[in-house]
């Protein structure tokens, strides 16, 4: 009663080690390159992935650019490719790299997000030029780099909120709420005290707010009028995507 549930099974992984045979099988299309080829792919792959590269320096935002990892987006890409043509056409080859390469640990802490979509970028390059895909290559990377270029540029999935981080020390005897509802009504856009924080054994109190200034060029007007409703008692202003470094009391 259960011969058809196996017969089902039986041709499932049939069809399985079909797909890999005709993926692997030695043709016309999966024949090793020539030594032109092999010096043509490698010199594409380059290309593309310094493209990539440039692409990541002109866009990058952050406080902690990395010229080794722009290097490593060259480099990755470009032995993504030498890959795929060593294990082109060759199973036995391919899932022997292939495991050998899942024992590799990659230690690097990604600071952003957006990191992370570079290196599958440049991978992905590496693996479509390795496969032969010239074309495929050729159309997409500068088509996808040219969509993150515009989203670089434009601020439209940009949050309005929060563009910069405020910490001021007061004393306990200062109503800040009285005290700095001037400053904020005349320069900040929004404001909201994210937390408050008892500093210097008892004798100060540290806030912290997020806030958005109408505009950002009235910094320096904005920080003077924090600093003589405070007595000139610490201010410190960041972007709201900085980490700050709170010191020791």
């Amino acid at each position: 009663m259960h011969l058809p549930l196996f017969a089902a099974q039986a041709q499932t992984v049939t069809d399985s080690d079909g797909i890999l045979d005709a993926l692997f099988a030695p043709g016309a299309q999966l024949q090793h390159p020539g030594l032109k080829e092999i010096v043509f792919a490698i010199l594409f792959s380059f290309v593309l992935n310094s493209l990539i590269a440039l692409l990541y320096k002109i866009t990058y935002r952050g406080t902690k650019y990395s010229q080794d990892y722009v290097n490593t987006l060259i480099i990755l890409g470009t032995v993504v490719t030498m890959v795929i043509m060593v294990v082109h056409g060759n199973k036995e080859t391919a899932f022997g790299m292939f495991a050998a390469f899942s024992i590799i640990r990659f230690r690097r802490t990604v600071s952003q997000a957006r990191d992370i979509g570079f290196i599958f970028l440049a991978m992905a390059t590496g693996l479509a030029v390795g496969a032969r895909q010239y074309e495929l290559a050729l159309i997409t990377v500068p088509l996808v780099c040219a969509v993150i270029y515009v989203l670089g540029t434009i601020t439209i999935f940009g949050s309005k909120r929060g563009s910069h981080v405020l910490r001021i020390r007061v004393g306990n005897d200062l109503n800040y709420d009285q005290a700095f509802a001037e400053p904020f009504k005349q320069f900040a856009l929004s404001h909201e005290l994210i937390s408050a924080e008892t500093i210097q054994a008892g004798m100060m109190t540290e806030l912290v707010y997020d806030i958005t200034l109408n505009d950002a060029a009235e910094l320096n007007l904005f920080t003077n009028a924090l600093q003589m409703a405070n007595g000139n008692n610490r201010v410190l202003i960041t972007k709201a995507n900085d980490q700050v470094a709170q010191d020791s009391d």
